[in-house]
Order: structure tokens, then sequence, then C-alpha cells
């Protein structure tokens, strides 16, 4: 299992931060953090019930809040305290569809609470753990297991170990087909060169697929479709200034794009920009391939597709290595 790492000397700010207060009549997250954050909103009783029906009106409203969100966070505990037993399950399957055919990150809690104080989840657990990843979640968020549990240590291992089964039986072919079928003709620009991106990478059984991106956009969309091989977005910084001082983009992009299933970020040399061509891009290429071979993601004769912009053209080309 490939384990998802970035580091940055020196990070210090806040990536993404929850945002529950989307409901009419609550407060707003402010300017100034939706700045330099990602907005998250999670389901939690205390936040959202401001009367006995507040949350009945999140989960009636789902879709304007997932248009606005960055992501969600199924906060299932609460859930399973304001809905029927057995309605949890259909909600979560629902969102789930939604944020996935809509492109945004998933996370869901409340998995393995017994390991809190034992060493081994139960089965039910450990099936729920499974059943998340099949149903399209993004994250496994863990609360009281790591926080004041036991074995913290343990519960990740177990969790990770679950986790990567799970998308080894994971019908990516059928979600390729009802994901394109969701977004539907015309594509628009990006969309079109993802969903290509993704095909030719799979009929090809290419190791990788490596994207040059300044935003993430573009990583998100391949990522997306849940491609079978890994998605390695290379972000390229840009410089800016605020007339006192210059300062790099790209780090903080890159972190966002840890939450995305699929999506492994790496940081390129600022020097480069994602729109270069000839020289300085191929060794942006280089750089990104050698990354992937100590990774052990690349190996010699594997095939790896690239996505990349070369002026206001997007390409998509498929390169094979040699020893």
């Amino acid at each position: 299992m490939l384990t998802k790492r970035l580091l940055v000397n020196g990070a210090s700010e806040i990536t993404l931060i929850s945002s529950p207060y989307l409901i009419q009549g609550t407060p707003k997250t402010s300017d100034r953090h939706v700045n330099f954050s990602q907005s998250w909103v999670t389901f939690t009783k205390p936040r959202f019930l401001q009367k006995s029906k507040t949350l009945r009106q999140g989960l009636t409203h789902f879709d304007e809040i997932l248009q606005e969100a960055d992501g969600i966070i199924l906060s299932r505990g609460n859930l399973g305290i304001d809905l029927p037993p057995e309605k949890v399950f259909l909600f979560q399957k629902a969102a789930l569809y939604k944020c996935n055919m809509a492109g945004k990150p998933a996370v869901v809690t409340r998995v393995v609470d017994s390991m809190t104080d034992n060493l081994r989840p139960t089965r039910a657990e450990a099936t729920d753990v499974a059943n998340a990843v099949l149903d399209g979640s993004d994250a496994i968020l863990l609360g009281a297991e790591t926080l004041r549990g036991l074995y913290p240590v343990e519960t990740i291992s177990i969790v990770g170990k679950i986790c990567a089964e799970a998308e080894k039986v994971f019908h990516q072919d059928l979600y390729f087909k009802k994901t394109v079928k969701y977004v539907g003709e015309p594509m628009t620009h990006l969309e079109s060169i993802a969903s290509s991106a993704v095909r030719a990478a799979i009929k090809v059984k290419a190791s990788v697929i490596i994207v040059f991106t300044s935003s993430g956009r573009a990583a998100r969309l391949i990522a997306k479709y849940r491609p079978t091989m890994p998605v390695l977005s290379v972000v390229i910084p840009r410089l800016k200034t605020n007339q006192l001082r210059w300062s790099f983009t790209g780090a903080f992009e890159a972190r966002q794009s840890l939450i995305v299933r699929g999506l492994f970020p790496m940081l390129a040399d600022p020097r480069h920009p994602a729109e270069s061509t000839s020289g300085t891009n191929e060794s942006v290429l280089k750089v990104a391939l050698d990354h992937g071979k100590a990774s052990g993601v690349i190996k010699s004769h594997d095939r790896v597709v690239v996505c990349q912009k070369v002026g206001d053209a997007s390409v998509v080309k498929i390169i094979e290595l040699e020893d």
C-alpha cells in the first residue's frame, strides 16, 4: 500500500477546517478562514440543531450544501442519534454517491469504536470499514480510537489493511462507466481530458498517471474517476507578491490533495511553470518519474500516462520506460 506523505519545511498553517454553519440563521465561517483553507461540512448535532428540524433541513438540502462545500464529513455518531437506525446506511450510501459524482472528497467517521479498548475490531466493524471503501469514501476518520485508545498504532494499521483489501475488489470499470454517464455530454474541456487520461491508463495498463497542475483541480478530476493506478499530482508552485515580499504557492494546494482518494502530491521546482515546454518540462517529468521509482510505484518497462498543459493545449501522452 502506498503511504501518503508530503514534506514541507516549516508548514504550520491550517489546511482544512470544519465549517458546519451552513444552515440559514447560523454563523458563517469568516472570509479570512475561507481564503486559506477549504470549507468542510460535518453533520454534528450540537452545531446543526438550533431547533428540532434543523438537521432535517440539512439532510433535505444536502445537494445545496455539497455544491458550496469542498468536501463532506459524515459524522455517523450524530446521524445515528438523529436518524432511525435503519435509515443511516441509506443516507451514507446516497451521500457518498453524490460526493463521488461531484468529485468532492467524502470522509466517514466512527468505524472501529471497539478498538478504543480492544486490540482487534469486531467482525461488524471490519466489514463496515470495507463497505465504506466500496461505497466510495475517500478517507476514514478515527477519533477516540487514536485520541485516548489503548492501541492507536494498531488501530491505524488494521484499518489501513482493511482499506487496502477492499480497494483490490473495487469494481473500477463499473464505477468509471457510471461516472461518465452521470457527467453526460458535452463534457467540459477539463473533464474530457481527465476521463481520457484515466481511460488511456486503463487500456495500456499504466502503472501511474502523472499530472502537472498548479491549483490541483486537474489532478482531483482525474482521481474522481477512481483509476486503478495511483495518480501522482506534480504541483508546480507559482511566484506571487503582496508588494512587501515574494512567496511561492503550491505547498498548500499539495497538502489539500492528500485528502483525495488515490491522489499522491509532490512539489516541483518553482522555476518550472505548469505550462512550460521542451527541456524544463522534461526535467520536471524526470523528477516525477524518479520519485515514482523511489516509492516503488514505477518499475522498468512500465507504461506511464502523463497529463500536462503545453501552451494553451492540454496533452495526454503515454510513455514506456526503459531500463
